[in-house]
């Protein structure tokens, strides 16, 4: 399987990655690392451009940095608008990658428009209960003053149900056989009130164990 080219890679690490530091804590670089890594694997099931996909990887949630609620449109605006980008890939290509981009949003209802956006889709999902338990006290905790978990734990509960339950919007475009079962299990375990809310409280303990770590210099 062909490699990602050196000097995209290097491009994308020095100058895109790192803008992702400035946003909260669920979406720090080490987040699109993750997404990397998933879209890569994903990709090996299917005829594709590394180099797209590692782009696309590291585009994605970068129009957060604009608009949370359409970030998937600045993202792509960004993408089609980076200098590197421009010289780098074949219009063709951009339009492939913007419009990715674009649909690899969790609440998008209708598939995206190819099989680059349904990877970027499939990787962004990240259906790992650990993650996305933590990811999702961690946005809470970027909003609210009041970091104690009896506070958060409603609005971590409604988000996680909205998502990923059983009627959740969360849509699986491809035939990832991980992930269709760990989600299944998840959503076993949101149906049990007091298994679920034990979960997350699991969780949260190790976060404030980690940030207290931090905070005394602990990495």
């Amino acid at each position: 399987m062909k490699l990602v080219d050196q000097a995209l890679k290097a491009y994308l690490e020095a100058n895109i990655i790192p803008q992702y530091k400035t946003l909260d804590l669920a979406h720090q670089p080490n987040h699109v690392y993750m997404v990397i890594e998933k879209s890569l694997d994903i990709a090996k099931t299917y005829e594709v451009d590394l180099d797209m996909v590692y782009t696309i990887a590291c585009f994605h949630d970068l129009g957060l940095l604009i608009d949370r609620k359409t970030h998937h449109i600045e993202g792509g605006k960004l993408l089609e608008n980076d200098t590197f980008i421009k010289k780098y890939f074949s219009q063709k290509n951009i339009k492939v990658m913007k419009e990715a981009i674009e649909d690899h949003r969790a609440s998008n209802q209708v598939p995206p428009r190819s099989i680059y956006g349904k990877i970027i889709s499939e990787a962004d999902r990240m259906i790992d209960p650990e993650m996305i338990i933590k990811r999702s006290f961690l946005y809470q905790m970027h909003l609210a003053i009041n970091h104690h978990f009896d506070h958060l734990y409603p609005m971590v509960r409604d988000h996680i149900v909205e998502k990923y339950g059983d009627h959740g919007y969360l849509k699986l475009w491809l035939n990832y056989e991980l992930h269709t079962k760990i989600l299944n299990d998840f959503r076993r375990i949101i149906k049990d009130e007091p298994q679920f809310k034990k979960l997350c409280k699991h969780y949260y303990e190790q976060l404030s164990t980690e940030e207290s770590d931090t905070n005394n210099g602990y990495h």
